[in-house]
């Protein structure tokens, strides 16, 4: 959902998919950038990404040595990893043999595959999530330092599919295949980020294990689709058939904040890309959000996010925004 006066004057019912929410107004983009194959003995050291890392095994097994973490994980074909600290790590066909440096590998110039040795033991493909500059850390202020997603998970049949597809369309020269291989990277990730809601028990409190929980699900749904409206805390209870203090306590649990004050920081969210984005008038954001006066809005605006609504556009519309994009990369 793009958090922006036009979209949601254009836009009356909004979404009813939180998640889908988080991911459009973080921009979250996925891209395959590189792969190697790899056969006898290998390691190849990569370097700490700057961006949220994903990569998968498409043949054979591997061991993966990330910084920070005590000891080496396995990884076995159809097996997926998503890196979202900026943690130098290792792919190896065993921990103990030295690594040499990725960009030693993978310098050239439009190579899209190195081989190490004969290459026919392994194969990986590997790349980026792109975030927006400034409304990205919702999401990747939240996740995890590292997810591996195993090929035996209940996810398995959609990653082996969507694995297959990656690599046939990365080795075809097809009309379309770098568009179809970024519309496959991308559904690669939300299956990835799909496989770690199913553990939402185990994360700390805030709005991913929110996502991730059905209990409460209902009431994100109103909430997301329509922010505007000045909603009770009763009529969010018993759309999650609970009693407001149940629900109360529920949703401040695993949300880590009460229900209407997540409406409130959902909404500024909305704010801020719409300051950053538009040219409509303070006054105008606040309205389409459900104040009635550009003072409460303001008020609010100023409460969440220590600027105010005037303040943060001059400031981010000076510093510019957008993604950061990856160069070419392993």
């Amino acid at each position: 959902m793009l958090g922006s006066t036009h979209y949601l004057r254009d836009n009356p019912g909004m979404s009813a998919d939180p998640f889908s929410d988080i991911l459009q107004f973080t921009n979250a983009e996925s891209l395959v950038t590189g792969g190697f194959t790899a056969g006898g003995s290998w390691a190849i050291r990569f370097p700490a990404p700057d961006k949220i890392k994903f990569f998968a095994v498409v043949k054979g097994h591997c061991w993966v040595s990330i910084k920070g973490v005590t000891d080496p994980i396995r990884f076995e074909t159809g097996d997926v990893g998503l890196l979202a600290a900026q943690r130098s790590f290792v792919l190896a066909s065993h921990p103990r043999v030295a690594p040499v440096d990725a960009m030693s590998i993978f310098s050239g110039a439009g190579k899209k595959t190195a081989i190490l040795g004969d290459g026919r033991d392994f194969a990986h493909i590997g790349g980026h999530v792109l975030l927006d500059a400034v409304s990205g850390r919702l999401l990747a202020d939240v996740l995890p330092p590292w997810i591996h997603v195993p090929a035996a998970s209940p996810h398995a049949t959609t990653f082996r599919w969507l694995l297959d597809q990656l690599v046939a369309e990365r080795a075809s020269d097809q009309p379309g295949s770098q568009l179809a291989s970024a519309q496959l990277a991308q559904l690669l990730f939300i299956q990835i980020l799909r496989a770690h809601l199913k553990t939402a028990d185990l994360m700390p409190a805030g709005w991913l294990r929110a996502l991730g929980d059905p209990r409460i699900a209902p009431a994100l749904r109103l909430m997301h689709g329509d922010p505007a409206r000045a909603w009770h805390l009763e009529e969010l209870a018993r759309a999650c058939a609970m009693s407001r203090t149940t629900f109360a306590f529920h949703f401040r649990k695993v949300a880590g904040v009460p229900p209407l004050t997540y409406l409130t920081e959902w909404r500024m969210r909305l704010a801020e890309r719409a300051l950053r984005e538009e040219t409509a008038p303070v006054a105008l954001v606040g309205r389409s959000l459900g104040y009635t006066s550009e003072s409460a809005f303001s008020n609010a605006f100023k409460r969440v996010t220590g600027h105010s609504p005037r303040t943060f556009r001059r400031t981010t519309q000076a510093s510019g925004n957008g993604l950061l994009r990856p160069t070419a990369d392993p």
